[in-house]
């Protein structure tokens, strides 16, 4: 099977770089599958019914969450309707689910969103959450199984790689919207600290940089917006899963200009 991941949709101009380029990657590249995280996608904020259901029809499987993933009130009722997880390790009184199992290829397809600690709100341990995920995907005879795991540390996303490479098939970071340069395929799991945003790219986190830049220098909080002209970018990996291991991986940078730049992944030895 072959496995799209977006990160960090931010706002409109996150959406219409979907819109201009996702139907043409899934034909060009083959994709079988299409996972993209939502929780920036309404200005920045979460996501709503009718973005959620754009985002759904553009060609989007299914869809994780984060920190933001209840800031708008529509959230409660799309856990049930649509392909929309929430990260994991939120106490199970809430509402949604972390881990969901699809029909990819003809193979098993587990999906499983975490969430950090540094700099989150509170949350049962993701470590554990992932370990005792797995196992019960094992267990249901799941192999092919992808992460996305939100949080701010870096070395938190490195030590789940540690804990879990080899078992899973893919580990990928989102959250901090800044891509990261060490795409790699060891012990047959793929991992990449963050895939970095899909939005813009000439600010600050894909939010307009005047109140970002004020509170760096004041101390003064203020709301961010999503700027409505701005340089655009589409990050997206690609994998092939077989059998619960990630044969090849790459990723893709496309640019509002028309550029498009391809990694391909690094595999250890």
């Amino acid at each position: 099977m072959r496995i799209a991941f977006i990160g960090d949709i931010v706002g409109r101009p996150g959406r219409e770089m979907l819109k201009e380029h996702l139907k043409n990657i899934r034909d060009e590249y083959k994709v079988d599958f299409v996972i993209a995280n939502y929780e920036n996608a309404s200005h920045g904020f979460g996501v709503t019914a009718k973005n959620a259901n754009e985002l759904l029809a553009l060609g989007i499987d299914c869809m994780t969450g984060g920190n933001h993933s209840w800031d708008k009130k529509d959230i409660e009722a799309l856990f049930d309707t649509h392909e929309i997880l929430r990260p994991h390790n939120y106490p199970d009184e809430v509402g949604g689910t972390g881990c969901k199992v699809y029909d990819v290829a003809g193979e098993k397809l587990g999906v499983l969103n975490l969430m950090g600690h540094y700099s989150m709100p509170l949350v049962d341990n993701a470590f554990r959450k992932a370990r005792d995920a797995v196992a019960e995907l094992n267990e249901q005879g799941v192999k092919n199984i992808f992460i996305d795991f939100h949080a701010e540390a870096t070395s938190e996303k490195r030590g789940m790689m540690m804990l879990l490479q080899g078992e899973v098939s893919a580990i990928i970071g989102t959250h901090t919207h800044i891509s990261t340069d060490d795409f790699q395929i060891a012990s047959q799991t793929a991992y990449l600290t963050d895939i970095g945003l899909t939005g813009c790219r000439d600010n600050v986190i894909g939010m307009d940089s005047k109140v970002p830049l004020k509170q760096f220098l004041t101390g003064m909080k203020g709301h961010f917006d999503v700027p409505k002209k701005c340089k655009k970018i589409l990050q997206l990996a690609i994998m092939d899963f077989s059998n619960g291991k990630c044969l090849n991986a790459f990723k893709l940078k496309y640019f509002c200009d028309g550029r498009i730049i391809k990694t391909e992944a690094y595999k250890e030895d």
